[in-house]
């Protein structure tokens, strides 16, 4: 007989209300326990569910990425390995939705930012059980593979001071970059959420390393399989690892800057530690195992990008004249084994695919951006 005696639940050990974002204390956790997580949506719960996108226009990036954590797990050294399982990615059952994003040009941007000069769009997403609907993309739904577009380990000392010189050296080579391949360190919009010392806050506010891009320590890896089932290999570079999750999706695709529906949720983790594991696995960034848990279709649609700006072709080819009424001419440069060349133009195939097939052009960009089983292949 099922007694409450011999029943009991798996600890919630960080709760956060997903429409006040809040970075609780720090907690250390045992190799083995399983304990669950709660995670604000990637924005801070900037993003409200209507039908504008003034929200999405006027975001405060400043804000994005606020992160649950750090969690620290006990016996964890510099120079081990830390395995988290993600056993579960939920969102939360008083907020059963979601929403995907094309930002402006000018604040945030994307990877067509240019080329469509872009504005801020939005499409709402309902969450029921595995699917996913969206009254502003009606006649669609789909099965998402839920995850985390964040995950990794705290970094040392002497690893940010790293990040931080090689990141500027980045971002003053390419400073009229959209995206921006970098974010530095900036005070504005922090959160940390822990009763420290005012000179201590101040100097993580100062020094502390954004969220873009990935690094060695794993960080915002947007992998969209690394869903429930999956195993993470995270080196450890601080006692205890101290690690930290954030920016959960309902499901992602491969496009845009907001490529995914984003959530709040919770995610449920189990750890162990590998001693030694960095030099046995030669683990100089995180290793991955996704899950075997995936969405079954039998048909995928897949489009070859080659690497060659072939927009200037559009008035030759009627199935691109939609599409690339958007989008200013290319140079028609052959380029050699460019697989961003190449991605953009597979990604730009299938918008026009999806426009021709009766979805308007911010709906298309928006759909191909985060459903996982759009799959766009990169030939080269």
């Amino acid at each position: 007989m099922a007694t409450a005696a011999n029943s009991f639940a798996h600890p919630t050990l960080i709760e956060l209300d997903p429409f006040v974002p809040d970075i609780p204390p720090y907690v250390t956790v045992k190799p083995g326990e399983t304990f669950k997580i709660q995670c604000v949506d990637w924005t801070g719960a900037q993003i409200g569910n209507n039908d504008f996108s003034d929200d999405i226009r006027d975001a405060d990036l400043t804000k994005c990425h606020n992160l649950s954590g750090p969690i620290g797990v006990e016996g964890a050294e510099p120079g081990d390995c830390l395995v988290v399982d993600i056993l579960d990615v939920a969102y939360y059952d008083k907020m059963p939705w979601g929403y995907s994003g094309i930002f402006e040009l000018t604040n945030g941007g994307g990877l067509f930012a240019r080329e469509f000069n872009s504005k801020a769009a939005k499409a709402i997403w309902d969450l029921k059980g595995v699917y996913a609907t969206s009254r502003h993309i009606p006649g669609v739904r789909f099965a998402g593979v839920s995850h985390p577009g964040i995950i990794g380990t705290a970094p040392s000392a002497e690893l940010l001071a790293k990040w931080n010189e090689r990141e500027r050296g980045l971002i003053a080579q390419h400073s009229d970059s959209v995206p921006p391949v970098a974010y530095p360190p900036e005070p504005k919009g922090v959160h940390i959420g822990q009763a420290l010392a005012p000179e201590v806050l101040k100097k993580i506010a100062r020094e502390g390393a954004r969220t873009i891009p990935a690094r060695e320590h794993g960080g915002n890896c947007d992998i969209k399989n690394l869903s429930k089932g999956s195993r993470c290999y995270l080196p450890v570079f601080v006692p205890g690892a101290n690690f930290s999750v954030g920016d959960l999706h309902f499901s992602q695709g491969d496009m845009t800057f907001c490529g995914a529906i984003e959530m709040a949720g919770i995610v449920t983790f189990s750890t162990s530690v590998i001693k030694g594991g960095v030099e046995k696995f030669a683990l100089r960034q995180p290793i991955f195992l996704p899950s075997p848990v995936d969405p079954l279709y039998a048909t995928q649609v897949v489009f070859q990008g080659i690497s060659v700006d072939i927009r200037e072709c559009r008035k030759a080819a009627s199935l691109f004249s939609t599409i690339f009424n958007h989008v200013p001419d290319g140079d028609g440069k052959q380029y050699n084994m460019d697989a961003t060349v190449a991605y953009k133009q597979a990604a730009l195939n299938a918008i026009a695919y999806l426009e021709k097939v009766g979805h308007t052009f911010p709906t298309a960009g928006a759909f191909g951006s985060h459903c996982a089983w759009v799959t766009f292949a990169d030939w080269l």
